[in-house]
């Protein structure tokens, strides 16, 4: 579903900045420098997570990446701690290492979803912006502890630039296996490919997702998105079809990678029904939008507190 979020512009605008400016920093009269011997950091082997089911909670809170304190208030008011911790990337943006560490220090794997928005898929594809993502993709491969990576989420719904109605779905393939491999070839081993998906809602406009499939090659894990609107909808009608549409696809672990409960939906059962639903499908776990964005999604009342410190009792821990 489309919500709303914080751009951080101005490090885009930054980075973008450093790119043009490192490119045109040339002295044509200078005679060009002896030649420098460098060794490159040491390509990681490839690490995958821990895919036990339900075994996974995660989190996104307003102020990240800017500010790990959101999640540890969100910590103190469940009594939960998130084993992934999501921030949202504008393109150009540069990897937030700073933000990773502290996720790692407090026993989380930072999650980010990557938006090329505005951006043309087919030029990423066709290598324009290789020089951005060498340098993401370095900038991974030197923090050295897992990551997962998402790029162009909800490709099937209607609201992003990437997304379904504004760059066709081969375009979308062709930047996505373009990403990975450039990832790949530059040692970034530490990496879990999520390719994000929002549930189908055919009566909306959302369709099945199959035609962005790039192949089980291409991708670590499946992320949908879905969120609890009303009263009357549960898990399993909810994202059903969807992991049923997934399923058709690939065997890979499933993530719901973005989900909430309105408030006129009731917090506290939809909470119940989310971990239940999780466990029913063994899907690894779910990432809760803890903010205040298209609807106020925040876990903010003593009953979805209990709700919410109920159903973690029930996860097991990644890796058991």
């Amino acid at each position: 579903m489309k919500i709303m979020r914080i751009v951080t512009a101005g490090a885009a605008v930054v980075a973008s900045t450093a790119i043009i400016v490192a490119a045109g920093h040339h002295h044509p009269h200078r005679s060009p420098p002896a030649p420098v011997t460098t060794v490159d950091p040491p390509t990681l082997p490839p690490t995958p997570l821990p895919h036990t089911p339900h075994s996974y909670i995660g989190v996104y809170r307003a102020g990240v990446p800017g500010s790990y304190a959101g999640v540890t208030a969100f910590t103190a008011a469940t009594g939960v701690r998130p084993e992934l911790v999501v921030y949202f990337s504008g393109w150009l943006e540069p990897f937030r290492a700073s933000f990773a560490a502290a996720a790692a220090n407090h026993g989380a794997v930072p999650f980010v979803q990557i938006e090329p928005a505005g951006v043309s898929l087919t030029a990423i594809a066709s290598g324009k912006y290789d020089s951005y993502l060498s340098t993401y993709a370095a900038a991974v491969r030197s923090y050295g502890h897992p990551v997962i990576l998402s790029f162009g989420h909800e490709m099937n719904g209607y609201w992003y630039s990437w997304g379904y109605g504004h760059a066709s779905p081969a375009a979308f393939v062709a930047a996505w296996r373009h990403t990975v491999t450039l990832f790949r070839t530059l040692g970034a081993g530490n990496v879990t490919w999520l390719w994000t998906v929002n549930i189908i809602d055919k009566r909306s406009g959302i369709p099945a997702p199959a035609p962005w499939w790039p192949g089980d090659s291409y991708v670590t894990w499946v992320g949908i998105d879905g969120h609890y609107y009303k009263p009357s909808w549960r898990f399993a009608p909810l994202f059903g079809p969807t992991i049923g549409a997934v399923r058709a696809l690939t065997r890979h672990p499933i993530l719901v990678a973005e989900t909430g409960a309105a408030p006129g939906a009731g917090k506290p059962a939809k909470i119940a029904d989310l971990f239940a639903g999780i466990r029913a499908y063994g899907l690894l776990g779910f990432v809760w939008f803890d903010a205040d964005g298209t609807r106020d999604w925040r876990i903010d009342s003593p009953a979805a507190v209990a709700a919410f410190r109920l159903g973690a009792k029930t996860f097991r821990k990644p890796g058991s």
